[in-house]
């Protein structure tokens, strides 16, 4: 925490500068949301870009440069400057950027690393362009997961009163039915319950578990995944006695009212089999959580969003939502920042 005010640091990433991550990121000054806050926010960014587009969008913002001896202070930015390689324009992707979008979480990772940071909040990426550049990118999961040598991490996003982790996360749908190997399945249950207790608070999770064919295999006329990886993986991790698993569950209506309510969280078998379900119920005020990192590290749920950059009408909704429950992670986890 700060010795200045007891407050974790939030460290928050802009994104890709041509999307709307730098003037959502501006909007965490607004005074309202101090009570909603209560920690030291550093945003990392180019400061030049955060003077044009709050110019731009007449916000009324403070910048200061970074400095851990400084208060808070309601309107005001702390800004830790990395520079951007060429100018940027909202709603114009430029490749030689990437590199600087890829500094900004090179820089974060480190701080929450050493403990100058207590958790890290990162605005949308484009993969895209990052890929443009000749640099292979999947995705900010796989990027920090590669970063701290971190074996296998879990994405989850929660929103809406759901929380839902995936077993594989950014592949051809095509290529999932391979990548739902034993090991993946029970490395990733083992990940959320564990993660469960210690970014949530919840010491006995019930996990719902997803099957992954149509209506869980229909006992293996639609598939056998079920059968041979999903079923046995739940049986062997019931009889250590630890872990409350439910399924393999129908994905169609594991989503329904009166399955959830049976568990505190879910396990899909691929992207869109548990994320649509999710941004139905939460858009705009859902976030991106990675589990099994030895960093905290929330999203926003939704794109850079091209189209709305510099037109003032993006809603920072779900990074203000990203940043609280970093804020309520960290406090849980304890330690000094």
């Amino acid at each position: 925490m700060s010795e200045l005010t007891g407050l974790p640091t939030i460290a928050v990433t802009t994104g890709e500068p041509a999307g709307i991550g730098p003037e959502i990121c501006l909007r965490l000054a607004d005074r309202s949301l101090a009570a909603r806050l209560p920690a030291r926010i550093v945003v990392l960014a180019d400061r030049s870009l955060l003077a044009e587009r709050a110019a731009a969008l007449q916000l009324p913002v403070l910048l200061r440069d970074w400095q851990p001896a400084l208060p808070p202070q309601a309107g005001a930015l702390d800004v830790l400057h990395l520079p951007l390689r060429v100018s940027a324009q909202p709603g114009r992707l430029e490749p030689a950027n990437s590199p600087y979008v890829l500094a900004l979480l090179d820089r974060a990772l480190a701080g929450c690393l050493r403990g100058e940071f207590a958790a890290m909040v990162t605005a949308p990426v484009h993969k895209g362009v990052i890929n443009d550049a000749g640099i292979p990118f999947t995705g900010h999961t796989e990027y920090l997961a590669a970063a701290t040598a971190t074996p296998r991490v879990v994405m989850m996003l929660a929103g809406g009163g759901l929380r839902v982790a995936l077993v594989t996360i950014h592949l051809p749908l095509r290529e999932v039915p391979g990548a739902v190997t034993a090991s993946a399945v029970e490395e990733t249950l083992r990940i959320v319950h564990a993660e469960m207790a210690q970014k949530y608070g919840i010491a006995n999770p019930r996990i719902l578990v997803a099957g992954l064919n149509p209506h869980a295999g229909e006992g293996g006329y639609l598939g056998r995944e079920e059968i041979e990886v999903i079923a046995p993986v739940l049986e062997k991790l019931r009889a250590e006695g630890a872990m409350t698993l439910i399924g393999p569950l129908p994905a169609d209506t594991m989503f329904s009212p009166p399955v959830l309510a049976r568990g505190d969280c879910v396990v899909a078998m691929y992207h869109d089999q548990g994320l649509t379900a999710l941004k139905y119920a939460s858009f705009g005020q859902g976030i991106n959580v990675t589990l099994g990192l030895p960093i905290i590290r929330t999203s926003v749920d939704h794109g850079t969003a091209l189209e709305l950059a510099g037109s003032g009408d993006a809603d920072a909704g779900s990074l203000v939502v990203a940043v609280e429950q970093a804020i309520e992670m960290a406090q849980r986890a304890g330690g000094r920042w």
